[in-house]
């Protein structure tokens, strides 16, 4: 751990805290249809969409038809997506002469991509077409990243609003967050990755001679455009196989710091959002502060364990941290504070290979996951699930003092209490339940590299990643099989809209109740105290999902002898 390491850290940490309230007030005033420095050129464009579409964008909707409306739009994107992919061989731009993806594959991607996970079974480079990327995989980027801003709008309307029955307009909401958002950024970011030296161009790929005098192929293309919402909207999905770790996609020092505050950047924001819509700025820094809690301890907890590296490493010479996966021009605290927060963010990329990690610097990407993806988390979705735990906090609070629990003006009733819970029992559901079946299959077990507890964690990893919408990996499974294929769709697809669905109820829920003045009695929720207990309840349910996670690597072995298959332990 050095003092270079720290200051990244540090700084980082100062950059998001500055540009939170600023990112915060212009979200703000784009939900609220308010006039913005860009609506004279783009309120032009957003009626012609609107016209377009047959959209009212004075009508609103109540959280079913809102719900409905996300679901019918999501369900057109998996089929333009896997129609894409299928069709990409005679399709346009298409300089290396890429074939059909398979028919498993495809189904798989197009579930990753519009469930913002960006899971990949393939290397980008030598899988998909110029077009895939553009048309199917980076604009869907777009979309599931707005559709995740959205819904933790909608979810905030219904903290803010009284005696409302609807929460907003998905088909408006969609397109400002896109419009007015996503691609404003987008566009300056992509340029400046251009600067740094990441590829942007339709030309075919490169063939290079090397010193030795070997002929190489250098895969190109429009890499800058997709890297830039790959970040910004935590999608996480790479151009190339390496991901982040590839110099085409992370070639700089520079180019790696500003995609890591990128993926923060909206996340956080949303938190001031929520402070400025309830009207009180108070309640978003104390939802940041719980956020800022978790993220320090996870860095901490990554850095010491990476810089120390382990005695086996220590006693071959390899003094000085473990640099096994990591690129040399990051460094150990870069790569750390990297996988630290790739995996609070659900965003998946990754500048190092979190397979190579030591245990304990490992276990933390996995527990992030596991916690929920709510440090932050994806755009929208992380807000939407912090404000889970946080009416599971003050209903503990209200238990605790016997009276019905209140936040921001709004009483947390038993239907509140029970759809939080529904939310966030499923992610568990999904990734433990998935990882014993894995266990058992003997198709499954062939295609991991390594056998035992470390064999386990990869597929641990693997379906906790899918339903935890995130897509980064323990590398060492080969897992475009038709069974991973199938059954890790499955998990994204749960993980994401089973999530959603209670959500909005509570949302809608919410928007009917009146709005409760507060009282000597009301549970002060900007302090110290209220930070504290949210980040208790986190840790207890987390904990509760985790560790039988854990004490299951004994447990499934014992199985897999009685089904005769052969989970060989270390």
């Amino acid at each position: 751990m050095t003092v270079v390491g720290w200051v990244q850290i540090i700084l980082y940490c100062a950059i998001i805290a500055a540009i939170t309230p600023v990112l915060g007030a212009y979200m703000m005033h784009v939900f609220s249809g308010e006039r913005t420095l860009l609506s004279p050129v783009l309120r032009p464009v957003e009626r012609a969409l609107y016209w377009v579409g047959g959209v009212d964008e004075k009508r609103e909707q109540s959280w079913v038809y809102y719900t409905i409306g996300m679901l019918f739009f999501h369900i057109g994107g998996f089929l333009i997506l896997y129609a894409i992919m299928r069709l990409q061989a005679p399709l346009p731009f298409n300089p290396a002469e890429q074939s059909a993806v398979a028919p498993d594959l495809s189904f798989n991607t197009a579930i990753s991509f519009i469930t913002n996970t960006n899971w990949q079974n393939y290397g980008g480079e030598g899988t998909m077409s110029y077009l895939t990327q553009m048309l199917a995989l980076t604009h869907q980027n777009f979309l599931s990243a707005a559709t995740g801003i959205v819904l933790a709008v909608a979810l905030i309307r219904g903290f803010a609003r009284a005696s409302a029955r609807t929460v907003g307009n998905f088909w408006v909401d969609i397109t400002r967050c896109t419009l007015y958002i996503l691609l404003p950024l987008c566009v300056p970011y992509a340029l400046f990755l251009v600067w740094q030296g990441i590829p942007q161009t339709l030309g075919a790929y490169v063939d290079a001679t090397t010193l030795e005098g070997a002929k190489q192929t250098i895969a190109v293309g429009p890499v800058a455009s997709q890297i830039a919402i790959k970040m910004l909207g935590t999608n996480g999905g790479g151009f190339f196989n390496a991901n982040a770790a590839h110099p085409f996609e992370n070639p700089t020092a520079l180019s790696n710091y500003v995609q890591i505050i990128s993926i923060f950047a909206l996340g956080a924001a949303l938190t001031n959002v929520f402070g400025r819509m309830v009207g009180n700025q108070r309640q978003g820094w104390a939802v940041l502060a719980v956020m800022a809690v978790l993220f320090l301890s996870g860095v901490v907890v990554c850095y010491w364990a990476e810089a120390h590296g382990n005695d086996i490493l220590n006693a071959m010479g390899l003094t000085g941290g473990n640099m096994e996966g990591k690129e040399v021009r990051f460094g150990i605290a870069a790569s750390s504070l990297f996988a630290v927060i790739t995996t609070d963010a659900s965003c998946g990329a990754v500048n190092a290979m979190h397979d190579s990690f030591t245990a304990l610097g490992g276990m933390i990407p996995l527990i992030n996951i596991q916690l929920g993806e709510i440090i932050v988390g994806g755009v929208g979705s992380g807000m939407y699930g912090m404000l889970l735990f946080v009416i599971i906090s003050i209903f503990v609070a209200g238990l605790m003092v016997g009276r019905t629990p209140e936040y921001v003006g709004k009483k947390i009733e038993a239907k509140e209490v029970k759809m939080a819970m529904l939310a966030i029992l499923v992610l568990p559901l999904m990734y433990l339940g998935w990882t014993a079946v894995a266990t058992v299959n003997p198709d499954a077990l062939s295609q991991t590299a390594n056998p035992g507890p470390h064999g386990f964690s990869e597929m641990l990893y693997l379906y906790t990643s899918s339903t935890g919408n995130n897509g980064s990996a323990f590398a060492g499974i080969s897992a475009n099989t038709l069974f991973y294929n199938i059954t890790g769709a499955v998990a994204m697809f749960v993980g994401r809209f089973w999530m959603i669905i209670p959500t909005m109820a509570i949302a809608g829920s919410l928007a009917f109740k009146k709005s409760v003045p507060p009282s000597a009695g009301t549970f002060p929720t900007t302090g110290g105290l209220f930070v504290g207990l949210v980040v208790g309840v986190i840790i207890i349910v987390g904990g509760l999902t985790f560790f039988p996670a854990l004490a299951l690597g004994p447990i499934v072995e014992q199985f897999a002898t009685v089904a005769g298959t052969t989970f060989a332990s270390n």
